[in-house]
């Protein structure tokens, strides 16, 4: 039983008491506590004595009362047993903490689902050392939570409420990947109407929904179908390029990453040619492309592209070379 169940039994069994100590004082014309004495000798039926002389109203008030208090107090009792005897308090205990520390995270990422596309995200987050939490009510994906040691809100993620309570506000980013098209779109026009600037990222199960995701506020959808395609031909035609790039995103295997670094404002990047900056020679790092406005990649840059506020740098190297990069650049995530 919730702790919140338990409350609510609690409160009942109060109002139990209460109305059987008013009913004996209006009945027998008693004190409070006189009205309580009886109240609680009725319904622990421990057989003291009464306090005044019963009526045959207070009787059958009386057989009333000990037929409501011994079905409400013997099922609070076997669920106050259950609860004792099967951890639910070190449970209680642990959400506590893990809703203490959901509420301290900014600028981390909302994960809502833990299917099996879901559980492939969490994981890579792990790996990354990525601050995160997970939206999951399916009791099994809760199981696998607890065996990951994550954060996670045993609720719905199309609740608003909940959104509020895994820290939206506060989040930089949302992935939606629930079971069914018509709950992410919900998902995604919730948190887009909550986080105007929060970057979200939708599974699309039908190729028309893509569409609608978009229109709804996500900024990436991805259809898990097409990129398995994709692969599975990759590692046919190319099986060793298809190695090489699986093995930068699994850092259990290799050492490098690929990232993508966004020069802010005030870095001394701005306005200086690749060259110029240095940044394989202060780093370590390779940088691959550049990414600008309207989507403009510049693959392969050459050593005089000059380097403007805004632009997206994708490197590949270390965790610690990448995090060298983003103080260069100003970038604090």
């Amino acid at each position: 039983m919730k702790p919140k169940k338990l409350l609510l039994w609690f409160s009942i069994i109060f109002i139990l008491i209460f109305s059987a100590t008013l009913g004996y004082m209006l009945i027998l014309d008693l004190s409070f506590i006189d009205g309580l004495y009886m109240t609680i000798i009725t319904i622990s039926t421990v057989g003291y004595r009464e306090v005044a002389e019963m009526t045959d109203a207070a009787k059958i008030f009386s057989i009333f009362v000990i037929i409501f208090s011994i079905g409400m107090i013997g099922y609070l009792l076997s669920e106050l047993f259950k609860f004792f005897s099967e951890g639910s308090i070190n449970e209680s205990w642990r959400k506590n903490k893990m809703k203490k520390e959901i509420s301290k995270l900014t600028k981390h990422i909302i994960v809502c689902g833990a299917g099996e596309s879901g559980m492939h995200v969490i994981k890579q987050f792990l790996l990354k050392d990525i601050d995160f939490v997970v939206i999951e009510n399916d009791e099994q994906a809760i199981e696998q939570l607890k065996e990951l040691d994550v954060n996670y809100i045993d609720d719905d993620a199309t609740n608003e409420d909940v959104l509020a309570e895994a820290g939206i506000l506060k989040a930089r980013g949302l992935i939606t990947c629930l079971s069914k098209d018509a709950d992410n779109v919900f998902v995604v026009l919730t948190a887009r109407e909550l986080n105007k600037s929060l970057r979200i990222v939708a599974r699309a199960h039908e190729n028309k929904s893509d569409k609608k995701l978009k229109r709804a506020g996500a900024d990436h959808t991805v259809s898990p179908d097409e990129i398995g395609g994709k692969k599975m031909a990759s590692m046919m035609i190319s099986p060793n390029i298809q190695y090489f790039v699986d093995n930068i995103i699994d850092t259990k295997n290799v050492s490098i990453d690929m990232e993508e670094v966004v020069i802010n404002l005030d870095s001394e990047l701005i306005g200086k040619k690749l060259r110029e900056t240095k940044i394989s020679e202060k780093t370590g790092l390779i940088v691959l492309a550049i990414r600008r406005e309207n989507d403009q990649f510049i693959f392969n840059p050459k050593a005089d592209e000059v380097l403007s506020i805004d632009d997206k740098m994708l490197v590949v190297g270390s965790k610690e070379q990448i995090s060298l990069l983003r103080k260069i650049a100003k970038e604090f995530i």
